[in-house]
């Protein structure tokens, strides 16, 4: 989704172009997308929290381990392979439907695989069917989330005034990225509360429906958003895109598209790998404890949180360019 369609040039600008303070509606906005996004996020990644467990569950027991945790990775990274397709197809309809029904239907998207997974039987009951249940379910929601992010990130920003795009965005990262945060507590509690083996046995499927039903809740929520007033005013003037909207990204904006993607696959992996996948290491390699690893993650995870809302309001008081350097 494209905040502005280029052939608006000249035209009044749109509400959200114009500098002034956050209203009370904005804070609104702001907050039910940062809590969607919380939840969102939250379905996808809790995965990884417990990836040691499904690894045990949905692949022979006589599988070596490291084939095993290879296998399991493997299909968590499904769901990013599948993220640039979903991304692609939902900004699409989300240039030409509107945002605020994208919007909606992307976490739709992901409550419904999540819930899934939670339910779904491991190979001792059905075999190789589980592992390809939960690959499906796992791209699935990684083309649910490739269209959540960009969509909200277009949501916001389109609501919000331009002299606060960063902390708008910054806070809807904050938002995202406390997914990662609710996950490394739910996953810590439950660590906590019940045994390894009442966590195989049945407790790994809590997170997974709570995180279904959270899905659910969002959806409902998200009910009270509006339409931002860019595509408002697009939608007035007969002016929504008529062509195919990545044609129209990829001829007008190229290099943009470049140097976005290769930061954003910098970001990615350094979130894959420090703060997503690390728990995992540390139990597999050096012995720490489960609660321990996933504490130290909940730490770190909290820092990332309070960074993105920090930098975001930096942006707006020195500029992006100042803050990214």
């Amino acid at each position: 989704m494209t905040p502005l369609n280029s052939s608006t040039a000249g035209a009044p600008a749109a509400p959200s172009a114009v500098a002034r303070p956050l209203t009370r509606d904005d804070y609104r906005t702001l907050g039910l997308s940062a809590l969607g996004g919380t939840l969102e996020f939250y379905d996808f990644v809790i995965y990884v929290f417990f990836a040691t467990v499904l690894g045990g569950l949905f692949f022979p027991v006589d599988m070596p381990d490291w084939l095993r945790q290879l296998q399991t990775f493997g299909i968590f990274a499904a769901g990013y392979l599948a993220r640039p397709l979903g991304g692609i197809i939902i900004a699409h309809f989300g240039d030409k439907l509107g945002r605020k029904k994208m919007f909606s239907l992307s976490i739709f998207l992901m409550a419904v695989p999540t819930l899934v997974i939670g339910l779904l039987p491991t190979y001792a009951a059905i075999g190789v069917a589980a592992p390809l249940l939960l690959l499906a379910m796992r791209v699935l929601q990684g083309a649910a989330i490739g269209g959540e992010m960009p969509g909200a990130w277009v949501f916001v920003a389109e609501h919000v005034p331009a002299n606060r795009y960063g902390l708008g965005i910054g806070t809807l990262t904050a938002g995202i990225t406390g997914g990662i945060l609710l996950g490394s507590l739910v996953a810590i509690a439950l660590n906590s509360y019940y045994s390894p083996a009442e966590v195989a046995d049945f407790a790994w499927r809590i997170p997974f429906i709570l995180g279904g039903v959270f899905g659910l809740v969002s959806v409902y929520l998200r009910r009270f958003l509006q339409e931002t007033p860019v595509f408002q005013d697009l939608a007035t003037r007969r002016n929504v895109a008529r062509e195919l909207p990545v044609k129209t990204i990829l001829r007008e904006h190229r290099a943009a598209v470049v140097l976005v993607g290769l930061l954003t696959w910098v970001l990615s992996a350094a979130i894959v790998v420090v703060i997503l996948m690390t728990p995992t290491y540390l139990q597999k390699v050096h012995q720490v404890p489960v609660t321990l690893a996933l504490e130290a993650n909940a730490v770190a995870t909290l820092m990332l949180t309070l960074g993105c809302v920090l930098v975001g309001w930096a942006s707006d008081r020195f500029g992006t360019r100042a803050v990214m350097l």
